[in-house]
């Protein structure tokens, strides 16, 4: 049961996200859009409760378990990055808003970038390892909680991981103008239709109109 809440959560968080940006761009209804986007912390609430409550009625805490709390933690802290990032492409593509920045390439910039990076997979892990924790100490000593403590040493390693790369960065900056590309296959496919024309459309937006993450 523990595995099917978590794939309803995360599906129920991309309708939520589809429907509410739905509303703002396509609708107009930017205040109901707003209300339903607030509406996706909810979907982490009921997992967390359901697994405390599959723990107090007894269940032995197994891999099911700690894969919850590793979701709750990673969707808390990297949930609201995700949609200001699908709010800017939305805004940019339909909207006529600005184009959302990338990934600095090199530099200093790039290196500043990877440690921002790094520091919410580490806010992730961070706060996995607590949920993790407090279901050790929830079922006991006398549970079995051997798989939970799995969870926590795979989240260290992502905090490793992630530290290691942001500090490569760090020693091993690459210069912006060597890393210069052509541009991404998301960038061809969300450009407007009047970028690829080079010719502005009527009504088009500008910069300064208010997406759902610039209110």
């Amino acid at each position: 049961m523990i595995v099917a809440l978590i794939i309803a959560c995360e599906v129920g968080f991309w309708v939520l996200l589809a429907l509410g940006l739905a509303l703002r761009y396509v609708v107009g209804m930017r205040r109901t859009s707003v209300a339903v986007l607030l509406c996706e912390p909810l979907l982490e609430v009921v997992l967390l409760v359901v697994t405390a409550i599959d723990l107090k009625n007894g269940a032995q805490p197994d891999w099911k378990h700690g894969l919850a709390a590793v979701y709750i933690g990673f969707s808390v802290v990297m949930g609201h990055d995700l949609v200001t990032r699908v709010d800017a492409w939305v805004a940019y593509r339909f909207a006529g808003g600005p184009r959302p920045a990338r990934a600095p390439r090199g530099g200093a910039a790039r290196t500043a970038y990877e440690w921002r990076v790094a520091g919410r997979f580490t806010g992730a892990a961070l706060l996995a390892i607590a949920l993790l924790q407090a279901a050790i100490w929830y079922v006991g000593g006398d549970g079995a909680t051997d798989s939970l403590r799995a969870w926590q040493s795979r989240m260290l390693v992502v905090i490793g991981i992630n530290l290691i790369i942001a500090l490569s960065y760090t020693l091993f900056p690459k210069k912006a103008e060597e890393a210069k590309g052509s541009p991404s296959v998301l960038d061809r496919l969300l450009k407007p239709p009047a970028d690829r024309t080079g010719q502005d459309t009527p009504g088009r937006h500008t910069g300064e109109d208010r997406t759902l993450t610039r209110r």
